[in-house]
């Protein structure tokens, strides 16, 4: 079989690499280098609590499938593309600021409620100033710069083809499949398309508007903190006050603004600011640490905030896409969805499939 992807983010890389092992014959096709866009952008957080609370949704159960699948998937492809991508389960304590927020919490489940003084012995450099917390003793995180790596070189030793710098412009349809997409540089003919393009997945021309995924660029900025000499990070990804901070490499990752202005990726001294006051209330000691890099990436955002995968309205054309805020947490869980999808013609699950949008 062969199957041509379009977007080498963790979705697509992720894919590609499943479809190889299967011996699909597979290539992607990337409008710039590879993991470079939202991939890149992530503090690389496995967090089901953090982004998901308690929901007991369909999203929800997705998530902590893939949460589950993450030891393997992150030891597999150590061993396959020969590079660490420092996956490790930490936990997370999530912080409650005031009395709503901690009451808030009681109807969680799979997690350790915590008083305030449980909470400042985890983590000492909490304001005291809290009203309780919870522990999430599973929740995990990854190099997410150093995972969209390892998926491409996994990727390509596994047979793939990696076409970077060709970005997918239009969709050839005959009837009502798709038969080839070009580029500007040639022409692909494939037994099956997915567009797993990231917020750029809306983009593609050529196809009727209802078999576009109606997906949306989210910009998010996230700022990186290095402590002064001799002085430690924080031992567990922290969330509270409308942010998250994550140690990683000798600095403290502080995210994430959410706006909506289309494709900008411009950083803002408002959001810098924004990030650094949240981060300060929340752990004071902070003030005196030295930001050293600002950025920002673009994530996929869907109608309903939920995923898009499956096949879409046009046949052969499929779309992973959609992950809005947890693409590093979905990724193995994505790759063994899409990949039964395509090569076992499996079901959708009905809440992410494509085609529930008018």
């Amino acid at each position: 079989m062969k199957v041509v992807i379009i977007g080498a983010g963790v979705a697509g890389l992720g894919l590609g690499w499943r479809l190889r092992q299967a011996g699909a014959e597979v290539t992607i096709l990337e409008r710039s280098q590879p993991a470079q866009g939202a991939t890149w952008a992530a503090a690389g957080m496995i967090a089901v609590a953090g982004e998901l609370g308690g929901a007991q949704t369909v999203e929800g159960e997705f998530a902590r499938h893939s949460s589950c699948l993450w030891p393997g998937f992150a030891s597999e492809l150590e061993a396959a593309s020969g590079q660490a991508i420092f996956y490790r389960r930490s936990g997370a304590l999530l912080v409650a600021r005031t009395p709503a927020e901690a009451a808030a919490f009681e109807t969680w489940s799979g997690v350790d409620r915590l008083n305030p003084a449980q909470a400042l012995e985890k983590e000492p450099m909490l304001t005291p100033d809290i009203a309780g917390a919870l522990w999430a003793s599973d929740e995990a995180q990854v190099d997410s710069r150093a995972l969209g790596q390892a998926l491409a070189a996994a990727f390509v030793r596994a047979g793939g083809t990696l076409s970077v710098n060709e970005p997918a412009i239009r969709f050839e349809v005959r009837g009502d499949e798709a038969v080839a997409l070009h580029t500007p540089f040639g022409r692909y003919e494939a037994d099956a398309f997915v567009i797993a393009a990231g917020a750029w997945s809306g983009e593609l021309g050529g196809l009727p508007p209802d078999a576009l995924p109606p997906v949306r660029p989210v910009k998010g900025e996230m700022i990186a903190v290095a402590p002064p000499a001799g002085t430690a990070l924080p031992s567990h990804v922290v969330w509270g006050n409308g942010v998250y901070l994550v140690p990683r490499a000798g600095r403290l990752l502080v995210g994430a603004t959410v706006a909506e202005v289309g494709f900008d990726t411009a950083v803002t001294d408002a959001a810098a600011g924004w990030l650094s006051r949240r981060a300060i209330a929340l752990m004071p000691a902070l003030a005196s640490w030295e930001v050293v890099e600002r950025w920002a990436g673009l994530r996929p955002g869907s109608p309903d905030g939920q995923p898009i995968l499956g096949r879409t309205k046009i046949g052969r054309l499929f779309a992973a896409t959609g992950q809005y805020r947890n693409g590093i947490l979905f990724a193995p869980a994505v790759a063994e969805t899409m990949s039964r999808l395509v090569l076992e013609h499996a079901a959708e699950i009905p809440a992410f499939d494509p085609r529930r949008f008018p």
